[in-house]
């Protein structure tokens, strides 16, 4: 509608134009650009390709392979009382959804499907977890899937629609570059200068449409948000009548909580070996979170951050309500006694293999290139990860030394070129440092540089056998010095990078070449 809208104005606008000054040669130089601009428009919605299905990417679990998780969810709903889904995908993120693929503006019922994150049910106990899925089929029962069907395929009617008109732009910027690239190069071959590339105005049409777009999808999701909200709440009071006062508020405290631990496990954990090819063995690279979350270090964190939820909006487009909101009127509700005695095992129990189900899961969410990645224990991935990062670190230190000296980089080649009185002309070769050769460097780069001399000096070591890191779940993992070195080291470091530069506490730490 928006698009015949835009269209409507287009064209009328031109008409009018043309009917109020007549045919004459101003007309034409007005008109043109919103008859231009039709264009665009009416080819980038040409390009907008409506998915047939709007499911997520996960893992399908059937009844016959997961009886008991099959068991739980359709007792869930019938206390909330609706229709069970018709399939349950696992997936990796701390998140449950539900989706239904209604016809008829959503008056006609479709094939439901339920989405359960694999970290949700790794950090839920049953209770939680009931109350997580009573909150979903909430919407089922609230008839939000099928009368809000329309609201929400207008979102991502908008969002495919700028995306499409993007993706139109990039595509004629393509084509203008590679155009005057050939053009550029015939020019070369007859001995004449190129002119300079200039792709600024090519998708010009397309660039302004996703800019009107991009404002009408604002004010969309302003106007529809009040709405979300309602229902989003009205979905609590029935996790609340499905799993009770307690287990509903202790569960959305505890997503809060997972939620941020398990960004914290995938950047420090789980990813932390892709700059090394490694992965964790099969089935932990979701399954690993349940050591984070058992380790007794961590449960004060996690108590921690179940109890500060953050009071502010989460976003002016957000259709869910602050979480200390929604928890707020939870805990105010009288108590149901259903509180006290709960089972607090964690609700993978109604898994049937575990271990193996997420190893599945891996392998039907990670990308290819990923999988294809060697796996290893985790002491070996957290000690060949961090190696991998420390060497990234000191990258633009070893390459600044192997151009000017023309060596191969290492630390021992860096220290004689420092003997020669080289430091501070390599240092003006880090990134952000002029190039003149003069020995006052900014802080920042006086301090990047000792970080790489650092970086080298640990790698030098870790190399040789004398240190290490090791695993722990309850903290960063422990970086292991040869006794003295974690005071000696930093002074070492310090009297490289010094004013009058002097390499031998540095040489007296490393072993023997």
């Amino acid at each position: 509608m928006f698009c015949l809208a835009v269209l409507c104005l287009l064209v009328g606008s031109g008409v009018f134009v043309y009917w109020s000054l007549g045919a004459h040669p101003v007309t034409l130089k007005i008109i043109i650009l919103p008859l231009l601009l039709t264009i665009p428009l009416i080819r980038g919605v040409l390009h907008v390709r409506t998915p047939q299905d709007d499911g997520e990417g996960g893992l399908p679990v059937t009844e016959a392979e997961q009886p008991r998780l099959w068991a739980a969810v359709r007792e869930v709903a019938a206390a909330a009382g609706t229709r069970p889904p018709d399939e349950i995908l696992l997936v990796g993120d701390v998140n449950a959804a539900v989706s239904e693929n209604s016809r008829f503006l959503g008056l006609i019922p479709g094939h439901r499907r339920l989405y359960i994150g694999a970290p949700l049910m790794t950090g839920l106990t049953e209770d939680q977890l009931r109350a997580v899925l009573g909150h979903e089929f909430g919407h089922y029962c609230n008839a939000d899937t099928r009368i809000s069907a329309i609201t929400l395929r207008g979102r991502h009617s908008v969002a495919r629609t700028v995306k499409a008109f993007r993706l139109q732009s990039e595509n004629q910027r393509a084509k203008e570059r590679a155009k005057q690239e050939k053009a550029a190069e015939k020019r070369v071959r007859k001995g004449r200068r190129p002119k300079k590339i200039d792709t600024t105005g090519a998708g010009l049409g397309y660039r302004m449409m996703a800019r009107l777009f991009v404002v009408y999808a604002k004010f969309y999701l302003r106007t529809t948000r009040s709405a979300g909200r309602r229902q989003e709440l009205a979905a609590d009071r029935v996790a609340v009548h499905v799993a009770g006062r307690d287990a509903a508020a202790s569960a959305l405290r505890r997503t809060a909580a997972l939620a941020e631990l398990h960004e914290f496990y995938v950047d420090s954990y789980a990813t932390l070996g892709l700059r090394a090819g490694l992965l964790p063995p099969h089935g932990q690279f979701y399954g690993g979170l349940w050591y984070l979350l058992s380790d007794p270090g961590r449960r004060a964190e996690v108590e921690r951050l179940s109890r500060e939820l953050p009071e502010g909006e989460p976003s002016p487009y957000d259709a869910h309500p602050p979480m200390a909101e929604r928890v707020r009127l939870i805990e105010a509700l009288p108590d149901d006694g259903r509180g006290a005695g709960a089972p607090v095992q964690s609700s993978l129990v109604l898994l049937d293999d575990p271990e193996g189900v997420l190893a599945r899961l891996e392998e039907a969410t990670l990308a290819p290139e990923v999988l294809e990645l060697r796996r290893a224990p985790w002491p070996e991935l957290v000690h060949l990860g961090i190696r991998a990062n420390y060497a990234a670190d000191a990258e633009h230190l070893r390459r600044a030394a192997a151009e000017f000296t023309g060596g191969d980089g290492s630390l021992r080649a860096l220290l004689d070129a420092v003997d020669g009185g080289l430091l501070w002309h390599i240092a003006g070769r880090l990134p952000g440092a002029s190039q003149d050769g003069g020995e006052v460097l900014p802080h920042e780069i006086l301090a990047e540089l000792r970080h790489g001399l650092s970086r080298l000096a640990v790698l030098e070591l870790v190399d040789a056998r004398w240190a290490g890191w090791e695993l722990s779940w309850s903290g960063a993992a422990r970086l292991h010095l040869p006794e003295g070195y974690a005071e000696s080291l930093p002074g070492a470091v310090a009297a490289v990078a010094a004013e009058i530069p002097d390499t031998r506490p540095l040489r007296g730490l490393l072993p023997a070449a």
